[in-house]
């Protein structure tokens, strides 16, 4: 039992001297400082900054009206009734049209032919063209919802004014030319921002990534110098890693979790996100997902000879990590084998379970999947990271032995 003690306390002052060393590491390195401290409250204020309009308005469009009939007038007034586009041109003909489309200068064309008030008032279908931008997808959206809108309430309009012109009363026009009325009610998103609906992801890959890179750069500083001896307690050869990885993780732990708090607590708050979710839930599985990550970012830290190479190697999968997680594109369109990739990623787990607790207000019991699936990650890069961090500890002894003989030659 006292031997038992004494290899308790032996490891807690091994973790205290490592995480000691960490915090030297880190807050001597602006460099790391940028990247572990700084960069989530970085990204995030500028990422939501740029999103904080969360709706596209006001897109400008061209209306080619060769009718010029009254009809044709009210039509294009519908246009501009609405928030999301305006008429901001009237080309005299579809040349004109065709070059402020390709000047940028409109996203849309609505093309309204000469027959139109006679076919319209004639009872036949009269037709209407309308071309627009799909090269960016929230623009295609925006012009294409609200113009589709704005012909489908005209031809409510027109069907309805015919009935009552034929002798039906208002009630029986009414349902007849719209037979099906609906009420949309947008969940977890009530207004269908962009910034609402991407942001929560962008968090969880920040925090990722971040951990990724400056662990990394950390861990390539050891290596470069020949540092992870110092980790390794005075007198003793034989050691555990594993007092190594906890001094390391928990040092990084405590920086996110204050970085975290006060993106989940302030920085939510100030740029409106949802906040649903009970708070334990939360910070149960935002724990869980940061010892995950930390986890493997330890594991891959221990692969780098040099600082620089985190920044070479990791800096550009960012953008792939979150596409993995199913976020930006959906599973379904995904290959099966690029699927399961992202399942070793702790971001692909994170972001779903995030998004359905803090957005949608799900339980704990609701992300049982993520939760157990982030606590097989940690576990497995975990023992990853002691593995990589006793050979790190065995190569640079081995260095040091082959180094001594060549000084006394």
């Amino acid at each position: 039992m006292n031997r038992f003690i004494r290899q308790i306390r032996s490891y807690g002052e091994q973790m205290r001297s490592v995480a000691a060393n960490e915090v030297r590491m880190i807050f001597g390195d602006s460099g790391v400082v940028l990247v572990v401290v700084l960069a989530l409250l970085i990204y995030a204020t500028v990422y939501s900054l740029a999103y904080g309009a969360e709706v596209l308005r006001e897109v400008p469009v061209g209306v080619v009206d060769e009718s010029r009939t009254p009809s044709s007038r009210a039509l294009v007034e519908t246009f501009n009734a609405g928030p999301n586009t305006y008429v901001a041109y009237n080309p005299a003909d579809m040349q004109e049209a065709r070059q402020l489309f390709f000047d940028r200068d409109i996203y849309g064309i609505v093309y309204i032919p000469a027959d139109y008030e006679r076919k319209l008032l004639g009872g036949e279908q009269a037709d209407v063209a309308l071309y627009v931008d799909a090269g960016y997808f929230l623009m295609y959206r925006q012009v294409f919802q609200e113009i589709v809108t704005s012909i489908g309430k005209t031809g409510a309009m027109v069907g309805f004014q015919r009935l009552v012109a034929k002798g039906a009363n208002i009630p029986q026009a009414k349902a007849i030319s719209q037979p099906v009325v609906y009420r949309a009610h947008n969940l977890f998103n009530p207004y269908l921002g962009y910034g609402t609906f991407v942001m929560p992801a962008i968090i969880l890959v920040i925090i990722q990534q971040t951990m990724l890179i400056g662990i990394g750069m950390v861990g390539g500083t050891w290596r470069e110098k020949r540092l992870y001896g110092k980790l390794r307690p005075a007198g003793r050869q034989r050691m555990s890693t594993l007092p190594i990885v906890a001094g390391r993780g928990a040092v990084y732990a405590a920086i996110y979790a204050a970085t975290c708090t006060y993106i989940l607590a302030v920085h939510y708050r100030l740029f409106g996100y949802p906040m649903n979710g009970h708070t334990s839930a939360v910070l149960l599985f935002v724990g869980l997902y940061m010892a995950a990550s930390i986890a493997l970012a330890l594991a891959v830290s221990t692969l780098f000879r040099h600082r620089e190479n985190s920044l070479l190697l990791l800096l550009w999968t960012s953008v792939p990590v979150l596409l993995l997680s199913g976020v930006s594109y959906p599973r379904e369109g995904m290959p099966d084998w690029l699927y399961s990739l992202g399942q070793l990623l702790p971001s692909s787990h994170g972001i779903r379970g995030f998004i359905r607790i803090r957005s949608m207000g799900a339980s704990l019991a609701e992300v049982a999947g993520e939760l157990r699936m982030l606590g097989i990650l940690a576990l497995v890069y975990g023992f990853l990271a002691c593995v990589g961090i006793h050979r790190a500890i065995s190569r640079e002894a081995q260095e040091e032995a082959a180094d001594i003989p060549a000084e006394s030659r």
